[in-house]
């Protein structure tokens, strides 16, 4: 069998040949300036003390020391205030198309840290006790993070709370704007976000950029602890980041996995009874409740108009709540959009353009329930097309019920029933519970999904 095979012209053999001698240059540079740090950074043969050191450091015999945790070469390597505060460098080599050579070249790509910010984001407490006992600076930003914003993000409590208790600053900014307390985005952070609190880290502090304040980050992440903390605390829920959104509305914007629709849903409970307000527009004028609904979080949606959510607010694209679950049923067929259809109609939502109707024909129960929302149903070739044969057959009761009613005129008691719902408006959901009817009755007149037309 015939392989495929690459031509190598001259010139590119030219280009690889340049390319290696390159490699090799920078390999003898690298070793160059390698033995030029041992003789520099390591102690003489004979000598108990440390001679002028620069401050950067690539040595890998002191750099597996500190990814290790070796303690006793930590000790030994870094004495004095010069040494614990060593900048150290590793090179990473990152390939880049090079325009020059015509070909792929790897690049070295440099990054810089501190031996107390090795230690303390791989939780090694010794290590990092004894490099602030040798005067290792607790607020130094090298790379563009302190020490205290890696024990946060990697959770490490005992770390977190050591530099705490020598003075490290709960409030230290990283090169892009970020306190400690921003960092804190998991559950495992809690204690993190706890010790920073009780050292005074302010609850309110916004990032550079974005403007998030904790609440926002807890809210993004879905954490309901940290959530409870920072309302505790003393947190703004109506403060608004950048793009004009609350924590409210960026839990509801980023409640996009169902199946984690319990800790966002408690979340937003939290905020909401805090007094967060529920019709406050963010992003692209999107409320929480366009988030919700387009994220098809029933339990959320039914909070919100619970509150006296608007149902009928238009974002800046002039679409309604109920024009954004409609345009993603299609994505969370198994999780009842339709529910989220019922309630919103049962809160006065205004019946959409029939040309929508397209998005929801793989979903039966929420077509029935759109459908009995019109006093007739008008030509349905907009949704027909697009239902496929199998799913046609599946649920052919349905389907056919609604091709034979399309228009034609409905029962009389349908009528009725749009007639009342006309008339309650907003009010369905609280009122037709309450009139003096049989439960079936009450039910239809609230669109119970039945599985046909009539």
């Amino acid at each position: 069998m015939a392989q495929d095979t690459f031509a190598f012209t001259s010139s590119t053999l030219r280009s690889l040949r340049l390319q290696r001698e390159i490699l090799e240059l920078e390999e003898r540079r690298r070793a160059l300036a390698h033995q030029y740090l041992l003789r520099r950074v390591l102690p003489a043969p004979g000598s108990s003390t440390l001679v002028q050191r620069p401050r950067y450091c690539r040595d890998p015999t002191i750099l597996d020391a500190l990814y290790t945790g070796d303690l006793q070469n930590i000790e030994s390597l870094f004495k004095d205030r010069e040494t614990a505060n060593l900048i150290v460098e590793t090179v990473s080599e990152e390939l880049l198309w090079s325009t020059e050579l015509g070909l792929w070249a790897l690049n070295p790509k440099k990054k810089h840290t501190s031996p107390l910010r090795i230690a303390a984001t791989k939780g090694y407490v010794d290590c990092v006790k004894h490099l602030v006992t040798q005067g290792a600076d607790l607020n130094a930003t090298v790379g563009g993070r302190a020490a205290l914003h890696d024990t946060c993000a990697s959770h490490r409590t005992e770390c977190t709370q050591f530099l705490l208790k020598c003075g490290a600053n709960p409030n230290v900014l990283s090169e892009d704007g970020s306190a400690p307390l921003h960092l804190c985005t998991s559950p495992e952070t809690l204690e993190c976000a706890q010790l920073l609190l009780e050292f005074g880290a302010k609850v309110n502090l916004t990032t550079r950029d974005r403007r998030m304040t904790p609440l926002h980050v807890a809210a993004k992440h879905g954490l309901e602890e940290h959530v409870n903390l920072y309302i505790c605390k003393g947190a703004n829920p109506s403060l608004r980041n950048r793009e004009g959104e609350t924590a409210l509305n960026t839990a509801c914007a980023n409640a996009d996995d169902p199946q984690k629709a319990d800790k966002y849903y408690l979340v937003v409970k939290k905020l909401v009874d805090c007094g967060a307000d529920v019709r406050m527009a963010g992003r692209k004028d999107h409320t929480p409740l366009h988030n919700a609904c387009g994220n098809c979080h029933h339990q959320i949606v039914d909070l919100l108009l619970q509150r006296r959510a608007e149902v009928n607010a238009l974002n800046c694209a002039g679409y309604a709540p109920l024009d954004c679950i409609l345009q993603v049923v299609e994505d969370y067929l198994e999780w009842q959009p339709e529910k989220i259809v019922l309630a919103l109609l049962n809160h006065g939502a205004v019946p959409v353009n029939p040309k929508v109707w397209k998005f929801c024909s793989l979903s039966p129960r929420t077509l029935e329930v759109l459908l009995n929302s019109y006093d007739r149903i008008l030509s349905c070739e907009a949704w027909v097309e697009a239902v496929p044969p199998e799913l046609w057959q599946e649920h052919r009761t349905f389907y056919d019920s609604a091709l034979q009613m399309t228009n034609q005129p409905r029962q009389l008691q349908h009528l009725a029933r749009c007639a009342l719902r006309r008339y309650l408006g907003g009010q369905c959901h609280l009122v037709v519970p309450k009139l003096q009817l049989p439960e079936p009755l009450k039910s239809y007149l609230l669109l119970q999904i039945e599985g046909y037309i009539r």
